[in-house]
């Protein structure tokens, strides 16, 4: 190995090691926002670590996915982030009807609430209908009352 390769390796383990250094108190150390000094956590472990931070994570109403879900079953999922609370949903045409719809789901608070959820409903030839989208939006919090009634019985 020739010096300019020993010297990069040295280099590199240098930064590497400084990049570890739990020494918390200099002014570059602190956090820009606060001006407090970093946690414990903020080391380049810090990655490998599995923290959660309570005031960071999102819930949602699992009866109202689920409703969601079952309701909207004659239409094929698009895509589906259970922690966000999102189901994109592609054209589908329900049992009797004649019109395609897609639909994207949001399911935005752990309560089971009308507010909780928020449903887009379109056409292939533009959004669908007022009375349709909440004649939807009542049959999925129809069905997630009923599951969360089954839910308790047990």
């Amino acid at each position: 190995m020739g010096w300019a390769a020993k010297s990069f390796a040295a280099a590199l383990c240098a930064i590497v090691l400084a990049g570890c250094s739990g020494n918390k108190t200099g002014p570059h150390n602190t956090d820009v926002r606060t001006g407090e000094p970093l946690a414990d956590q903020d080391t380049i472990f810090s990655l490998f670590s599995n923290y959660d931070d309570p005031n960071v994570t999102l819930e949602v109403n699992r009866y109202i996915w689920n409703a969601s879900l079952e309701v909207l079953s004659f239409m094929p999922i698009k895509a589906a982030d259970p922690f966000s609370g999102l189901i994109v949903f592609d054209y589908g045409t329900p049992p009797g009807g004649g019109t395609s719809y897609r639909a994207t789901v949001h399911v935005k608070e752990p309560a089971l609430d009308a507010r909780s959820l928020n449903l887009s409903l379109a056409t292939r030839s533009g959004p669908a209908a007022p009375d349709t989208v909440r004649k939807v939006e009542d049959a999925i919090l129809t069905r997630a009352r009923q599951l969360r009634i089954e839910d308790n019985k047990l």
